[in-house]
């Protein structure tokens, strides 16, 4: 759930999100504190990227190292909820932030527990200026947050090998988002600090599918994700009206 750092051009970053995000970077290994919503969210989110990975690169799903030899770049990463897990998955994850306070935050709780992830202070752009490549591309909670969708889909794009897979989860912009999302979990249930989203930044699937398409990936899989009030937990739903999922796929180069 991090992000940009201004919007200008040929940049998509947002300084306003960098400095909010930056702000929590000492509470996103804290479940119980302003980042407990993403711990709870995280579970789903990872087993949704193990499953499409597994499926797309036939891996077996049940050994330990499901991911081995995987080159994964978790772009927007905070503080590495999901960088890490991967990892111990097996995969080769490059962990990226614009906030070098999350970057500083992540490096240093992966090297308290042993973890091996290659975490840098930069931006979508940069990686794929140095010509960066991925088998798989992940943007989780992050597309709401950028300058330029467009742009940072271009550039995240460029970065997915062929026959690689982006992957990423976002909100929709939908009335029951705006509750839900915004009045529910910033205000009423306080989930997230207030401010954290901004509604008129959020992605309908239509919006995101046609952007994924402009550039070259073709979306295989897509799912909505909702909150169990009875089992206190997230899990995949057809329901895509809030927080939805998608994976989409580069086409292999003919020889």
């Amino acid at each position: 759930m991090a992000i940009g750092t201004q919007s200008r051009r040929n940049s998509t970053v947002d300084a306003g999100e960098v400095e909010r995000f930056s702000a929590l970077s000492q509470e996103w290994w804290n479940p119980q504190g302003k980042m407990g919503v993403l711990h709870k969210f995280n579970p789903v989110r990872l087993g949704y990227i193990k499953e499409a990975a597994c499926r797309h690169f036939e891996r077996d799903g049940k050994r330990l190292d499901a991911l081995a030899g995987l080159r994964i770049l978790d772009i927007g990463c905070g503080g590495g909820i999901l960088s890490e897990p991967l990892a111990r998955l097996g995969a080769n994850v490059v962990g990226a932030d614009p906030a070098e306070a999350n970057i500083e935050a992540a490096r240093l709780h992966a090297e308290e527990n042993g973890v091996s992830v290659d975490y840098r202070a930069t931006t979508a752009e940069a990686l794929a200026d140095a010509g960066e490549r991925f088998d798989v591309v992940l943007a989780m909670e992050v597309v709401e947050h950028v300058a330029d969708i467009g742009l940072f889909v271009r550039r995240c794009a460029e970065m997915v090998k062929p026959g690689g897979l982006m992957i990423a989860a976002t909100l929709n912009r939908t009335l029951k988002s705006f509750a839900l999302a915004i009045v529910g979990a910033e205000y009423v249930l306080r989930w997230l600090p207030r401010g954290t989203h901004r509604w008129d930044k959020f992605v309908t699937p239509n919006e995101l599918e046609a952007a994924l398409e402009r550039h070259g990936l073709s979306v295989t899989d897509e799912t909505g994700v909702i909150y169990n009030l009875i089992a206190d937990r997230w899990q995949l739903s057809s329901d895509m009206d809030v927080n939805y999922m998608v994976v989409a796929e580069k086409a292999v180069r003919s020889p």
